[in-house]
């Protein structure tokens, strides 16, 4: 009988014995990998919270390159509200300069009555277009202008659409068109007027004269309209 107990105190010391440095070694484990797992995360966010930092830095030097400078912002607002003519118009200030006499003689000649051009009326009234779209004639459609030129430095003071005018009183007839004096100069209006413009335009509308190619007439209330006109000498 003590033979038996001696053996099982025995097995049962042995048991015990294994059994607990293999629970201690898993509780050291447990204790270990916890520590191990916070860096480990540590590090895998530390890049994620630096992405946001530099995303809105790129975004808003993105969003600052796209968006357009104050001056340059007006400058495009202004060239849309312009109609295409006019830009053009405004584009085309270098002028070349003519000869006073081949220019008096293109004037004698009536250089500006070619293609089917307005021939002009004795009255006011008889210069009023009935279909001014198919009686209108650019300068290219005349074969191109042959008066006289403004100096540069003179229109550049005086004329273009920064420089409104009115003319105040109504135009005279020469040599069978309407003749008006404006920044120095007089000019022969060589275009009839459209037809749903009023009749006292001229002395209610802000005006201007502008140059592509030749000279053009517009009026503020109709923009786009370009009528054509001459230096007179």
């Amino acid at each position: 009988m003590q033979f038996v107990r001696i053996t099982n105190t025995v097995a049962l010391f042995l048991l015990f014995g294994t059994l607990v440095p293999a629970y201690a070694q898993k509780e050291n484990d447990k204790q270990q990998r916890p520590q191990a797992q916070p860096q480990q995360q540590q590090r895998a966010q530390q890049p994620q919270k630096q992405q946001p930092q530099q995303q809105p830095q790129q975004q808003q030097r993105a969003q600052q390159a796209q968006k357009p400078q104050p001056q340059q912002q007006r400058a495009q607002q202004a060239q849309k509200q312009q109609p295409p003519q006019q830009q053009r118009a405004e584009q085309a200030q270098q002028q070349p300069q003519r000869a006073r006499q081949q220019a008096v003689a293109w004037q004698q000649k009536r250089g500006w009555q070619q293609q089917g051009a307005w021939q002009g009326q004795s009255t006011w009234q008889g210069d009023r277009a009935h279909q001014w779209g198919s009686q209108h004639r650019n300068w290219a459609q005349r074969g191109g202008y042959g008066g006289s030129y403004i100096p540069e430095a003179s229109f550049n003071l005086y004329f273009g659409s920064q420089h409104w005018f009115r003319m105040n009183a109504l135009p005279t007839i020469y040599m069978g068109y309407p003749r008006f004096e404006y920044g120095g100069y007089s000019f022969l209006l060589v275009d009839p007027y459209p037809e749903s413009w009023a009749e006292n335009w001229f002395d209610t509308d802000d005006l201007y004269i502008a140059y592509d190619n030749g000279y053009y007439l517009y009026d503020r209330t109709y923009p786009g309209v370009g009528l054509a006109i001459t230096v007179e000498l």
